[in-house]
């Protein structure tokens, strides 16, 4: 039987650790908040890849999960100073691929409808939408935030606690692997648009261009024509 870890430590609490990691003051009782505060999202990440799962049996739709690892997490307490642990809503997240956009609008539009008590924080705007508006470096996908919430007296330790749906066709999520790829191999980090301009500017050419060829739309580079695009991709 698996032994699910609780959260142990008010929000204020893991606030505070959070910002002592940002200001390099941390000690070991804000390492052992976060461990726990990061730990106890399993069982919500868990919960979701399950149901994840069972709507997606019989079809082509991939789903993945992670769980934040810990230096990723104090990578962006650092990156973003108005970031707080308690409300930092990827740490626990599922992954969704597509064979098309169809699918995925139409997937995301059923979840949207779901009968959970589950809070789905981002429906009704279009804040994490990264197709309808691609990210300057040339992202794309949708992203959800839900909030946990059940009543069930099992499940009522983790409510509260947030959750990321990505939502990606395989096209843009060939594209995102691309870039982590390329990060792991180069002195770059183009997936925090922190690398040279050689690697940014390929990777919006080249998101631009799976977007027109296969998937009717534009991304990053909208007025941009389609010659200059191929003709910038390999310079």
């Amino acid at each position: 039987m698996v032994h699910w870890i609780e959260p142990e430590y008010s929000k204020t609490r893991v606030r505070q650790a959070g910002k002592n990691i940002r200001d390099g003051k941390e000690d070991l009782s804000d390492l052992i908040v976060i461990e726990n505060w990061r730990a106890c999202h399993a069982y919500v990440l868990n919960t979701f890849q399950a149901n994840l799962r069972n709507r997606t049996r019989g079809t082509k739709i991939v789903v993945a999960q992670r769980l934040k690892r810990r230096n990723t997490i104090f990578d962006k307490l650092r990156r973003e100073p108005h970031m707080q642990l308690p409300t930092m809503h990827d740490i626990a997240g599922c992954r969704l691929i597509f064979e098309n956009e169809k699918e995925l609008f139409d997937f995301r539009r059923k979840m949207h409808k779901a009968s959970f008590k589950h809070k789905c924080k981002s429906k009704d705007d279009d804040r994490y939408n990264y197709i309808l508006n691609p990210k300057e470096s040339g992202y794309r996908g949708i992203h959800d935030v839900y909030e946990y919430d059940v009543n069930s007296s099992k499940g009522i330790t983790w409510n509260g606690l947030l959750l990321e749906i990505q939502y990606r066709t395989k096209y843009q999520h060939a594209w995102a692997t691309a870039v982590e790829v390329a990060d792991l191999i180069t002195t770059n980090r183009i997936k925090f648009s922190d690398a040279d301009q050689y690697h940014k500017n390929f990777f919006k050419y080249a998101s631009e261009i799976i977007a027109r060829a296969y998937e009717g739309r534009t991304a990053c580079l909208p007025n941009l024509k389609t010659k200059s695009l191929f003709t910038n991709l390999t310079k």
